[in-house]
């Protein structure tokens, strides 16, 4: 009997994989991080036993269990602000968002690094205000991100490696305002890099595609050498030359 995890995956069983991810995400099982590289990681799975890879550190295992409806955040919720008045404001690490999120930097900067943070909604809302100083946010790449709103004498712009259409993969929309400052959404390959806590499952999922990454690296190595020796022996037979012209 053939293993039934080796099974091809449909669209429908990608798709109810994703929704798991999404709701563990929202119960705070997963960070905004691990959310995006499971996301991307389950539209690419051609396998049950790469799905469920996904998921068997997830309650139901799996098999998609029925998405609980989020919890309803309360009615008139104030915003959570990070402000920066001629000074500094980080929020790095493992947070929780909860609620709509705002930045202000006043001749001053501001930074929210979301990808080890525990993301409750089902989107990231973020008011960025900056009057000559600078907000940075930092998300995953693969996430959606929407920034619109308003630079005046200054810049907004988004440095992310975002999904292909249609995956449903987590947002982020930031309204920003940019007086004579700067308002930057950035991704993972443009920032300081952070310790996956799906490291393990990741390097299984590696395994599984039977890709050799030390072989690779090995090879990288050796390659390098080799250029080095040459870009050496270039240089000796270059001063060589130039000792023969002026008969030293």
């Amino acid at each position: 009997m053939s293993d039934p995890g080796g099974l091809r995956a449909s669209d429908a069983e990608r798709e109810a994989v994703v929704e798991q991810l999404r709701v563990a995400s929202v119960e705070g099982r997963l960070t905004l991080a691990e959310l995006t590289d499971r996301t991307e990681a389950a539209y690419s799975a051609t396998t049950h036993a790469e799905l469920a890879l996904l998921t068997q550190d997830l309650p139901g295992g799996a098999a998609p269990a029925p998405a609980p409806a989020p919890a309803p955040v309360p009615a008139g919720r104030k915003r959570r602000w990070f402000v920066g008045f001629m000074g500094d404001s980080k929020r790095r690490g493992t947070w929780r968002i909860d609620q709509e999120l705002g930045a202000v930097a006043v001749m001053g900067d501001v930074v929210l690094d979301l990808r080890e943070a525990e993301v409750r909604t089902d989107m990231v809302d973020i008011m960025a205000v900056s009057v000559m100083g600078d907000v940075k946010i930092i998300v995953p790449d693969g996430v959606n991100v929407d920034l619109d709103g308003v630079a005046v004498m200054g810049d907004k712009r988004v440095d992310v490696l975002q999904a292909a259409p249609g995956m449903n993969v987590p947002v982020v929309r930031v309204r920003a305002y940019a007086v004579m400052g700067d308002v930057k959404v950035i991704g993972d390959s443009r920032a300081q890099p952070v310790q996956r806590a799906f490291a393990a499952w990741r390097e299984h999922w590696r395994r599984l595609h039977g890709e050799d990454w030390r072989a690779l690296g090995r090879q990288m190595r050796e390659e390098t050498r080799e250029l080095n020796r040459q870009a050496r022996e270039l240089g000796r037979q270059a001063r060589g030359d130039r000792g023969d012209r002026w008969g030293y």
